[in-house]
Formats: C-alpha cells, structure tokens, sequence
C-alpha cells in the first residue's frame, strides 16, 4: 500500500478540535500579545532581507492591528486549528495571498516559541521582584522581633530558647536564593529562538541576530534544533517557582497552627482571614491554606512536566502543554508570593504568650547539659542523662526548666551514676534563664539580638538590590517591545528600511 503524504483532504475530527486545538486556544489570553511582537520581529527582517517588500508592509500594519484587539475579541477558534492557525485565517480573510508571506522561513512553532519566552521573561523578572520583596518584608519583621523570645521548635516540640525574629530570618534565605535561580533561569528564558526553522535552520534568516535585536534579545539559542525543542529551561523555571512556594508553606503551616487556640502566638491580620458561615467565634487564617494549597498545585505542575517532557526529541506534545503551563505556574507562585508577603508584613505577634511558653518548658535543657559537662568535668552523654534525668523529676512536679536547681541535678546524678556532681547550692540562672541562654548565640548566624538584627539589615539590603535589578529588566523588555512596535509603525507607513 502506497503512503499517502502531504496535508490531509478532510476537515480536522470534532475529537481532535475538542481535545487538542481547544486545549491549545485555551492559552490564547496568555500568548496572544507576545505572538503580535513574534510577527512584527520576523516581517521587519523579512522586509530588511527585501522579501515580499509590499506584502510584507500590509502585514506589518495588519500585525498592529491584531496587536490593538485584546485576545477574548480576537477570532480564535478551535474549529480552524491551534493559535497560529487561527491567526492565518484571521490575516487571510484581511490580506488574502499576501497573508502566505507570514510564513516564509518560519514554522508555526517558532512564533510560539518566541512568544512564549518574551511571555516569560517578564513573568520570571516579576516572580524574582516579588521573591525579594517577600525577603524584604521576612526581614523587617524579624528586626522588630529580635527580642521576641519564644521557644524555638522540631517535631513541634519545644527544642531551644530562641526569638520570633530569627525564626521568621530563616525564610528570608531561601526566598533570596530561589529569586537568584530565578534570575539564573531567565538568562536562559531571555535568547532568540528566531531564526531556527524547524529543526536546521532557513536559507533565508543566515543571519539570526536581527530578529533577536528586534525583540530585545541579547543573543540567540546557538544550535536551531536546542532552539526549537530544549525544555530543560523550563523545568528549572518550575522548580523554582515551586521551591519558592514550597518555603513559604513551611511558614504557612507553622503560622496557621500557631494562629490556633491552643498556640496562640500569632493572628493573621483580619484582611487575611474569612469568617466561617456557620460558627460566628471562627475566624480561620484563610490565606495560608491558599499558600499551602497553591505549593501542592506547583509541586504537581512541575511533576506533570517532567512526565511530558521525558518524550523523544522534536515532538509537539511536551511544548503544548508547556504555553499554558509554564507561564500560569510562575504567574500562581507571583500572586502567592505577594500574599504571603502581606500575611507576614500584617501579622500580629503575641509576645507574652510566646513567653509564658517558653517559660513553661524545658528548652534551656541543652545548655543546661553543656554547663553539666564543662562545670563537673564529665562527658556529655553522661551530662545528658543527668540533665535529663532531673528534667522527668521536675516535671512530674509541676516544676518548669527555670526551677531546676543543683540539688535537682545532684539527686539526679545519684540515681544515674551513683554520686553527686557537687552541684548542691551553685547558682544556675544564667544557665536556665531562656533569654540569657539566646542572648549566648552570638556566633554567625545565632539567635542573640544583635546578630539577628545584623542579619535583618544584610537580607534586607540584599532584597533591595534584587528588587532594583528585576525592575531594571522589566523596563529594558518594555522598551525592547516599544521600540519594535515604533519600528514597524514606521516600515507600515512609510516602507523604511529598518537596518
């Protein structure tokens, strides 16, 4: 049986339109901008090459116009094909035959592909602001609450004597370091794939870097056939943007639990809260579960890419899911991340509570060991169990951690190693003290004040550069697009030559 090939007779099958061009139309509010500046980026070079000169420039002013028509009132149509398909018909019905030259030396996805990068670019330089801003704020509050003492937890169980502020630090890191991955990740979103063809390139466009300068690329993707197919770009983006939302759940979940009757250390301010409809004493602290909701859809939408990404190279079906996907996952973790900051900028901190807690228990334990083993010339372990010994005592005596006394620890030492540790009338409050205990941690990092107001201000600075860096891009792409749009403006109307 002979093969038959070229492009098929029939119209495309009602299943497919359903569960394909539909899908990919779907994404048409999210491209159909960026796709408008591919266009004019490739007709301007076209026209510097003198192709279709006149053609060319009635697709230059029809390209305008498609870019002045919001997407929800342009004609897109699952029944005529995917985006691109639908963009054809649109100029054809406009231009008839000159409509053809849009094609010259570009596949379909090559537009996409381009849009979805200038689509990205501004996503990512926007989800790194936002990032630092969170930073930001992370560390503006920790510097009003370096002596907020409270008990640090693990396994939510009192560990240490420590402060609010170098708890709620410890989220500022990893914002600062996702916004780096960020940035890292859109030098890589931030590259021409213009010029690529399909797989090897075009005898028209030798050159590719006009393209690339047009749409405010600083370079091109060098190998056309990575241009037209890599993904590991795009894998990182989404890791990224995940990690970023996966750390604020971290302090989602420790602040809604925290947020409880039992804890009561914080409330969310009311903005930030809803009201049960039902029970009028509830107010829930509505905004972490979205925090802690969105992290489970970001971790699940990277999952799902790599499940479609796995597929042999140069196929369709990882990409089109990446038009929709990618970009909607960096925008969730953008409006995530700007909730979060809000919920932590507002947050109210219950200091006497936290205080009465830490008063109440056991944390200064450790350090109460390490005195045990430098005072009394004993091992660790041996102090350890001493230590932990008096503390079973103690606190099936109603006593707290700030009542353990020497002649506790000396009855102690009894019991577990059969001699006293000479321990009888030495004076402990330094050791039991929790804020004298916090006030010791002032290696790099620690939780005494000063250290962490130290480490405040360098996050602080820190996130204010980061947001001075992002904001410089997003105004070099917006001036990359107005100049593309001045361009051919000008080529429209009066057919100058843009080189």
């Amino acid at each position: 049986m002979t093969k038959i090939r070229g492009p098929a007779g029939e119209a495309p099958a009602p299943e497919l339109i359903a569960a394909g061009f539909a899908l990919e139309v779907a994404d048409a509010p999210l491209l159909h901008h960026d796709l408008g500046l591919a266009d004019l980026a490739h007709l301007l070079d076209l026209h510097a090459r003198g192709v279709g000169a006149e053609p060319v420039r009635r697709l230059l002013a029809a390209s305008l116009d498609s870019l002045r028509i919001p997407a929800e009132e342009f004609p897109y149509d699952p029944a005529y094909g995917e985006l691109y398909n639908c963009r054809e018909r649109w100029f054809v019905e406009r231009l008839g035959d000159d409509a053809g030259w849009l094609h010259a030396g570009r596949p379909r996805r090559e537009a996409a592909r381009i849009a979805l990068r200038l689509l990205l670019r501004r996503l990512v330089a926007d989800l790194a602001g936002d990032a630092a801003q969170f930073a930001a704020s992370v560390a503006e509050v920790a510097s009003r609450h370096s002596e907020t003492w409270m008990p640090d937890q693990t396994y939510l169980q009192q560990a240490q004597p420590s402060t609010f502020g170098h708890y709620v630090l410890s989220f500022a890191y990893p914002a600062l370091r996702d916004a780096e991955r960020l940035l890292d990740g859109l030098d890589w979103v931030n590259q021409s794939p213009g010029g690529a063809g399909c797989v090897n390139g075009s005898r028209l466009l030798a050159d590719r870097d006009h393209v690339a300068t047009l749409l405010g690329f600083p370079s091109v993707i060098e190998h056309t056939r990575d241009a037209m197919w890599q993904l590991d770009g795009l894998v990182s983006l989404l890791a990224s943007a995940a990690s970023l939302v996966a750390s604020q759940s971290k302090l989602a979940e420790d602040l809604e639990i925290w947020a409880s009757e039992e804890f009561d250390f914080v409330d969310l301010a009311g903005p930030y809260t809803r009201a049960s409809v039902l029970m009028p004493q509830k107010r829930n602290p509505y905004a972490v579960a979205i925090v802690r909701g969105a992290g489970g859809v970001l971790i699940g939408r990277l999952s799902g890419f790599l499940a479609v990404a796995k597929t042999p190279s140069a196929r369709s079906d990882n990409l089109i899911f990446a038009y929709g996907e990618v970009p909607r996952a960096v925008d969730l973790a953008g409006r995530v991340t700007r909730l979060m900051a809000g919920v932590i900028s507002s947050l109210e901190v219950h200091q006497e509570r936290m205080w009465e807690a830490l008063l109440g228990g056991f944390s200064q334990a450790t350090d109460l060991a390490e005195h045990v083993m430098l005072t009394c010339n004993v091992d660790y372990r041996t102090a350890y169990l001493v230590v932990g010994r008096a503390v079973r005592a103690a606190s099936a005596r109603g006593l707290r951690g700030v009542d353990l006394t020497g002649e506790l620890l000396d009855a102690a030492a009894v019991e577990q190693i059969g001699r006293p540790l000479g321990l009888a009338g030495s004076d402990l409050s330094s050791v039991v003290d929790p804020r004298a205990v916090v006030q010791t941690r002032v290696a790099p990092g620690g939780a005494a004040p000063a250290v962490v107001r130290d480490m405040a201000e360098r996050c602080r600075q820190e996130a204010l550069a980061m947001t001075d860096r992002t904001k410089a891009l997003a105004a070099a792409f917006s001036e990359a697009e107005f100049a593309l749009i001045r361009q051919a403006e000008e080529v429209a109307d009066h057919g100058v030559n843009p080189r």
